[in-house]
């Protein structure tokens, strides 16, 4: 697995040098014309409705939990790393990878400092939170495991700053749009979260339909309907997984149907405005 990393995952790194920074999307505050450069993205941000900031927030927030997803990174036998810089292509890539992704949740930061539309004290609550409660995938210490729950949640966060990308063009801020486009290729309210999921499901950034295309491509790439040998253990598991996503979108369908008598909930990360969920 060591030559593997080396051969197959550490040359498609690139250099910091070719990497784009936050700085090069945000308005820059060494320049004379920063002040109208706020003043702009702020008048643009006026057009942009409560339920999209919901969505951009939430983003931002599972990106700023990267402390979280290096430690998950961490423990995997075989390809954790050992010293903090330990020269293994399996340590080499965790880092690297810690080191672009940084760069999301610092350019989703500035962008919602400036935009003047969100309660920033909310969201610095809500990452601490978040970092402090850390998570556990029940995958134990495998990479196998692991890499397979980071392959799904890698394709939904490449589709939901898609979706979001589209909705600011929508909503006529070209600039978000653009933020967005780069990231998508590269404790007041005990279920936020899931009023978060709720209102990204609504909005059309992040649904059922979208997870349930991820699980069926994944399902086809990896062949898992062709696999023989199995224990009937294994082959009632391969009848699940294989049967998974007609599930994922009948409970889609239930959801739309429900979504018409969907309540209105106050967010604490816009002030606590309402959104439909």
């Amino acid at each position: 697995m060591e030559d593997w990393a080396e051969n197959n995952i550490l040359v498609h790194r690139k250099a910091v040098e070719k990497c784009w920074q936050p700085q090069d999307f945000s308005p820059d505050p060494a320049s004379d014309g920063f002040h109208d450069q706020v003043k702009e993205l702020r008048e643009r941000a006026k057009e942009i409705p409560d339920d999209y900031f919901v969505v951009l927030v939430g983003d931002m927030i599972t990106e700023e939990a990267l402390p979280t997803y290096q430690t998950m990174l961490n423990m995997l036998d075989g390809v954790r790393d050992e010293t903090g810089a330990s020269p293994t292509s399996w340590a080499i890539w965790t880092r690297a990878w810690t080191a672009e992704e940084n760069r999301h949740g610092d350019l989703l930061n500035k962008y919602l400092c400036l935009s003047r539309r969100v309660d920033m004290r909310q969201i610095e609550k809500t990452i601490q939170y978040l970092i402090g409660l850390g998570t556990d995938p029940s995958t134990e210490n495998s990479p196998y495991l692991r890499f397979i729950y980071t392959s799904f949640q890698e394709s939904a966060t490449f589709i939901s700053h898609g979706n979001t990308a589209r909705l600011a063009r929508e909503h006529g801020d070209l600039k978000l749009a653009q933020i967005c486009a780069h990231l998508m290729y590269d404790g007041r309210d005990d279920n936020l979260f899931e009023h978060f999921s709720a209102g990204a499901q609504r909005l059309g950034a992040n649904t059922a339909g979208d997870y349930a295309d991820i699980l069926e491509h994944l399902v086809h790439r990896w062949k898992v309907a062709d696999l023989i040998g199995l224990s009937s253990e294994g082959q009632n598991a391969q009848d699940y997984v294989c049967g998974l996503a007609p599930r994922i979108r009948r409970l889609e369908e239930r959801a739309q149907g429900g979504a018409k008598q969907a309540p209105r909930i106050p967010f604490s990360w816009i002030y606590d405005r309402e959104v439909q969920l």
